[in-house]
């Protein structure tokens, strides 16, 4: 079984910046993607962005040149750096891992940006 543990999610104005952090425990034999989704009220989760293990990775458009998302192998750890905060990004962010074909969900980190 694999947990996440997600943090970094919280309240910023507009323009601002976050960073959301997914570490994976458990018994982890090999992650191929590491991912972050939202949904925010009343929509359906969406794909924010997606890294492999080889480092490719891939974006919503509505994100694409402000959020990175990067991952550390050896700690089977997942970042997002979001940069130009806007309002519409506000939702619950949740950490997605694929192991071996099997799925994992975070328990979900609020987003919330002010204009």
């Amino acid at each position: 079984q694999v947990q996440l543990v997600e943090s970094g999610g919280g309240l910023v104005q507009a323009g601002g910046s976050l960073r959301l952090s997914c570490a994976a425990t458990g018994s982890i034999f090999s992650i191929n993607v590491m991912a972050w989704y939202r949904q925010a009220p009343g929509k359906q989760r969406e794909l924010v962005a997606a890294i492999t293990g080889g480092g490719s990775t891939n974006y919503a458009d509505s994100v694409k040149g402000r959020f990175t998302i990067s991952r550390d192998n050896a700690k089977n750890t997942v970042l997002m750096q979001m940069n130009s905060l806007k309002p519409e990004d506000t939702a619950v962010y949740y950490c997605y891992v694929l192991s071996r074909g099997s799925p994992y969900w975070g328990q979900g980190t609020q987003v919330t940006v002010s204009s």
